[in-house]
């Protein structure tokens, strides 16, 4: 399976396809932190929304200003259009052409704008004892199941001290959720 993993610059779900035998990319306008530099494709991707040879799509766009955990800054965000961006930037995704698309986010205004994610997971559900919900918007695309549920709900997410990496630590894919998608998601027809 073809396999583009949008919006990811750490490559933690490509290497997840990739351990499985699929042919993955990441694509971010970042570059890569991952070990695989010649898996990533550094520039939009909004340029893939159409793309014939992509089987499948994971998408992890910024939330950065329409989750619920910036709400306090939502008027402002509104009023100089970065809000509008990142709806709309969700939205090309929600609407692209590509049969199998999942949509990663955090609780956010996408529920009420949009529709409410037809998932939504947790780190605790597939072998990380943390919490973090997460919410999936699935076209073409089964519910995850969870593969390995453990005691423990510590918020360490929420408790990160600032730091210059914090936003990209907060945004990485537990391991387990990108095991979970290649296993699940690799092994449709």
């Amino acid at each position: 399976m073809k396999v583009l993993i949008a919006c990811e610059e750490s490559q933690v779900v490509c290497n997840a396809f990739r351990a499985k035998g699929h042919e993955a990319y990441s694509c971010d306008i970042l570059p890569t932190r991952g070990e695989h530099p010649e898996w990533h494709m550094q520039h939009d991707a909004l340029w893939h929304l159409y793309d014939r040879w992509v089987d499948l799509m994971v998408v992890f766009p910024p939330c950065d200003h329409i989750a619920v955990s910036g709400a306090r800054w939502f008027k402002e965000k509104r009023a100089d259009g970065r809000q509008q961006k990142a709806i709309d930037f969700f939205m090309a995704f929600a609407h692209c052409g590509i049969m199998k698309v999942a949509i990663e986010n955090p609780v956010g205004i996408m529920s009420t704008l949009y529709r409410k994610p037809d998932q939504i997971i947790q780190p605790w559900q597939f072998g990380h004892g943390e919490t973090k919900a997460t919410c999936l918007w699935l076209k073409g695309l089964p519910k995850l199941i969870p593969t390995n549920i453990v005691p423990g709900r510590e918020n360490r997410i929420h408790k990160m001290p600032p730091s210059p990496n914090r936003g990209k630590e907060r945004s990485r894919t537990y391991q387990g959720i990108a095991e979970a998608m290649a296993d699940q998601w690799g092994a449709l027809p």
